[in-house]
Parts: structure tokens; sequence; C-alpha cells
């Protein structure tokens, strides 16, 4: 385990527990208690984590922490390996709809490279991830700009998707719950995602662990609405995610292709 992955692993196991100690941390991770207390003095730094006495509380837990750019960094190395394994599912020549959002970023990202593709961006971040990228065709979805997260919403984003057709839609999520199913946190983004999914042949949902048994606002659709579900494996464990296993299990049982990364 690197330092970036090592960072979000405690910050997980800090959010699963509300409260970790600096002695559980380094059980639980196999390092020292001193590198421990290095990784908390950076999350700190961060606006992550709250040092108290022998460990450390987290300060987002289970929230929409911030807008975009506040959340840019926030489990990298997590999303890097998500991107990539998002990309690798996509066929050359499909029409690819990219949801808005920090992960489709990642997404976006290792997409460059991967065409010929058709790609209709929902957000400003992942159309300016894609310009001028050779053998991707850019669309992007017209309307408003939601302020702090840059996601394109509102009747002319609806309008613009309801003229296209796309071979996959690649859609993050802010909530996946096992009676609830796929939220988010905002209205006008959970309706672009609807008429994502309506205008979509293949829905692909990609989202990291800690969105894993989170009810967000806004209802999206049910668990079947997806087709395939990408994750990072610490979805799988417990002690870092207490309703991971059960949540992954449901989606399995709605007949959703797991994939943990």
């Amino acid at each position: 385990m690197d330092a970036a992955e090592r960072l979000d692993v405690t910050l997980r196991l800090i959010q699963g527990a509300d409260r970790a100690s600096v002695s559980e941390l380094a059980q639980r991770l196999g390092v020292s208690e001193m590198t421990v207390r290095r990784d908390l003095d950076a999350l700190e730094q961060r606006g992550l984590a709250r040092r108290v006495h022998g460990g450390a509380v987290a300060v987002h837990a289970r929230t929409e922490a911030g807008g975009f750019t506040d959340r840019a960094d926030w489990s990298a190395a997590i999303k890097d390996r998500l991107g990539v394994a998002v990309a690798n599912l996509i066929a050359p020549g499909s029409r690819v709809l990219l949801d808005a959002g920090t992960t489709t970023v990642h997404v976006a990202r290792a997409l460059a490279g991967r065409g010929p593709l058709t790609v209709t961006a929902l957000s400003l971040q992942t159309a300016l991830a894609l310009a001028d990228q050779p053998d991707i065709e850019l669309l992007v979805a017209g309307g408003r700009s939601r302020p702090g997260e840059r996601s394109l919403v509102g009747p002319l984003a609806l309008r613009a998707l309801e003229a296209l057709a796309f071979d996959v839609f690649v859609m993050s999520i802010g909530g996946v719950h096992a009676g609830y199913g796929w939220s988010e946190f905002c209205l006008d983004d959970a309706a672009v995602k609807q008429a994502g999914i309506a205008q979509s042949a293949r829905v692909l949902a990609v989202a990291d662990a800690t969105k894993l048994g989170v009810r967000a606002f806004s209802q999206v659709a049910a668990l079947s609405a997806a087709h395939e579900f990408v994750t990072d494996r610490a979805g799988s464990d417990p002690a870092i995610h207490p309703a991971g296993p059960q949540t992954l299990d449901a989606l399995r049982e709605a007949g959703v292709v797991v994939h943990s990364v």
C-alpha cells in the first residue's frame, strides 16, 4: 500500500468508526504508530479529520464534503484506479455519456488515447480533461453550470440528452443503498442522471466505497437500473465500510455486475 492509498484507507477507517485511535489504526494498517500520526496530521491539514487525544475523528463523515474543488484530491489514488477500470470496460467506437463528479474526471483522463470514441460531457471538468484529445470526438451538453460542482444541469441539459442516444452512460453517484437504490444530493443532478439512464443502452455506475450504504437526498433509480458497478475493494471490508458488504450483495441480487478494483 503506497502513501496515498494508506491515507485513503486511514480516512475510511476513521469514518467507519467515527473515532479511531492511533494504536488501532497502526494495527489495522500494519504500520508504525509514528507513521499513523504523520498520516493523521496530513488528513487534519486537508480538513478531512480532526486530531483528538490518542487518535482522530472524521470531519466530513457521510456527507457531501464541499464542492468539486474541495473534493478533487480526496481518494485520488483510488479514483485513478477506478478511472482505469472503467475505461477498460468501454470498447473503441462507443458513444459515451460521461457524468459529472470528481471520479469521472479520472475516467476522462483514462479514456484519453483509447479512441476512437464519441464522448458527451456532463461537466466542465470532464470536458476540459478530454479537450483536444486525439480520436475523441467531444460534445458538451448544454445547460447551467451548477456553482461549486460545475455539473451541467437544468432544462437545456435535459433537452440535449433527449435528442441523443448512447451506448454507455458512465454514471457517478452520491449514494448507493440496498433499499433506496442510487441517489444524489442535488435534485438537478438526479434529474440529469435519470435522463442519462433513459437514453443509454448500458449504464456503468462508478463510485468509491464511501458511497456504499449512503441514502442521499434525491432518489435516482432502483439498483437494477445499472448494468455494472465499479468500486474499490475496500467496500468488501466491514471494518472500513460497515454497510459495504450488504450493499454489494444487494447490487448482485439486483443483477448488477460488480467490479471491485
